[in-house]
């Protein structure tokens, strides 16, 4: 299994609105990814994860579907899709695209018949409920954006569940067609030649039948808003989930035959999500991997990471393979949430980041070094190589219907989204040559632009190619095992270790996360290779023999003997 491609990897999330712009308005595009794709392979990644191209409404910004199969003229066209994966594989990176089948638009022809009625071929792929006696909603679910997760439709004079926006009504994958509709989706794509797919909110795809009331979450774990006040034992999570993804494992494994594995990660949301990614990625004969949103929150003390990462080398976890992300298009960036000084934020769809875990010592640096140190499958989010802050935009720029419906509590997703800076002194940064580009470029970006950490030895972006030559360079970092040695507070010592037989790898990771300087004695802990340099060291990280110096924010990765 060791063999999959998969396992370590890298994957570049590319936002394509806000990535690059090839035809001049203002939003990003196909091609502008195509002609980009050198820089992105430049940093040592193994592939890209898409966002969604495809033929949508845009309420949602491609997240809301109205044709699985199309691509939006907003992007571009399919002969430019195939145009990108043809460049995509010829640098030799995998592409693996986001796959949104928990929902659709209301656009969709899908969902435009079983509105209809209900006695038509499609009455049933979505999920309908009569209203109380007293009109009011079947039950007290919440949508994630905002009120009740059900809207009236007068032709069915029936409820539909839409877990997010009322116009993204959910599919009811109770019913065999859906499944087999989806299915066929998925055969498509992976025809055409993508290779792996990413479940966005796949513990959402099936609901219980009995349509039963969440129940209240303890108040002291209660968020600001509605949806946060419930814990979501029946609209999420649900049983009949494995036997579905069995199903597509058995067509991902079809299309992998000769040597080329299809990748399926899922996207796993809720407060205690490490049961469903198990229960999703156990064998080989469900997903492959599974991430959470445990690291896009409030920044964990090492203690709390290791609580986090402690379970995939444990009983069931050992039998499965974690993926993990510290920034996304749904989320803050890092950098400011756990950086140097900056504003925590809000957390989109997870309630508010405490400022006060914002760390004085760490650097971007310290972030990419943790991230790509641990064991698992790594998403990096466009941008974070770059080690760009969060955008802060006026209320008449936003664009995200979250933002826009919880402002000024929380400002949505906006501030991670903004176009990407490829050059310090270019009109829009570089992302674009129109004069309006669909969110603000950031002027704050402007000094962090690639053509400036081109040219910076010790530039964030340069730190990240090191980063990601070690990971490929040592099994030890791709594929081995995963020890907490120190756990106390800010600081986190790791040993990474692959027994190869031919050449085994030892590695010792050490970190010190916060705002005050640390000492470590390595004596009782483990033993460098005499005569070693490190071979990663940031914020003036040394070792003097056993003693393991560590300021604020300070990285170092040393062999062992």
């Amino acid at each position: 299994m060791s063999s999959d491609w998969w396992r370590g990897a890298t994957l570049y999330q590319i936002y394509p609105r806000s990535f690059s712009d090839a035809n001049g308005d203002g939003v990003g595009d196909l091609a502008g990814v195509t002609a980009r794709l050198p820089y992105v392979a430049s940093l040592g990644v193994d592939g890209i994860w898409l966002s969604p191209f495809f033929t949508s409404p845009m309420r949602d910004f491609g997240y809301d579907v109205a044709d699985h199969l199309g691509v939006d003229p907003l992007f571009g066209t399919g002969a430019e899709l195939d145009a990108l994966l043809a460049e995509a594989h010829r640098l030799g990176l995998k592409v693996v695209i986001d796959q949104v089948w928990s929902h659709t638009a209301a656009e969709h022809p899908w969902f435009r018949t079983s509105r209809a009625s209900r006695d038509n071929a499609k009455a049933d792929w979505y999920v309908w409920a009569d209203a109380r006696a007293d009109g009011s909603p079947p039950n007290n679910w919440q949508s994630w954006m905002g009120g009740p997760a059900w809207r009236w439709e007068p032709q069915r004079r029936q409820y539909h569940l839409h877990n997010f926006l009322p116009q993204m009504p959910d599919l009811n994958f109770h019913c065999p067609a859906v499944q087999d509709a989806v299915l066929a989706i998925a055969e498509h794509w992976l025809a055409r030649g993508v290779d792996g797919f990413r479940l966005d909110t796949a513990n959402l795809y099936f609901h219980s039948r009995d349509l039963q009331d969440n129940p209240p979450l303890p108040e002291n774990r209660r968020g600001d808003a509605p949806v946060l006040m419930q814990q979501h034992l029946h609209n999420a999570d649900q049983p009949e989930a494995p036997p579905f993804f069995e199903r597509l494992r058995v067509l991902m494994d079809r299309h992998g035959e000769g040597g080329r594995t299809r990748l399926a990660v899922a996207e796993i949301g809720g407060a205690e999500p490490l049961p469903t990614m198990l229960a999703y990625t156990r064998g080989a004969r469900r997903l492959h991997t599974a991430y959470s949103f445990a690291f896009l929150g409030e920044r964990p003390d090492a203690a709390q990471l290791v609580r986090h990462l402690a379970p995939w080398g444990e009983d069931e976890g050992s039998q499965s393979w974690p993926s993990w992300a510290f920034s996304n298009h749904d989320a803050p960036r890092v950098a400011s949430r756990w950086g140097v000084g900056g504003a925590a934020g809000a957390f989109a769809f997870g309630g508010r980041a405490d400022a006060e875990t914002v760390t004085a010592g760490a650097t971007p640096i310290t972030w990419l070094a943790l991230l790509l140190a641990l064991r698992g499958t790594v998403f990096l989010y466009q941008g974070e190589e770059l080690g760009l802050p969060q955008s802060t935009l006026a209320y008449e720029d936003l664009r995200d219907p979250y933002g826009l419906a919880n402002w000024p509590l929380n400002p949505g997703r906006d501030g991670c989204r903004t176009p990407f800076p490829w050059q310090a002194d270019a009109p829009q940064l570089g992302f674009s040559g129109a004069a309006r580009t669909w969110l603000p470029v950031d002027p704050a970006h402007a000094p962090l632009a690639v053509d400036r950490q081109e040219a910076d030895p010790d530039s964030t972006l340069q730190a990240t190619r090191r980063l990601l030559a070690l990971r490929r360079a040592h099994p030890a970092l791709r594929l081995g095992e995963q020890e907490a040695l120190m756990a106390e507070g800010d600081v986190l010592v790791l040993r990474r270790r692959h027994a190869d037989a031919m050449a085994p790898d030892a590695l010792l990771l050490a970190f010190n996360l916060g705002a005050a300087p640390a000492v470590v004695s390595l004596q009782a802990l483990a033993r460098p290779a005499a005569g070693t340099a490190p071979l990663f060291t940031h914020a003036g990280a040394r070792l003097e023999g056993h003693q393991l110096h560590l300021p604020p924010g300070a990285v170092l990765f040393v062999a062992l003997a």
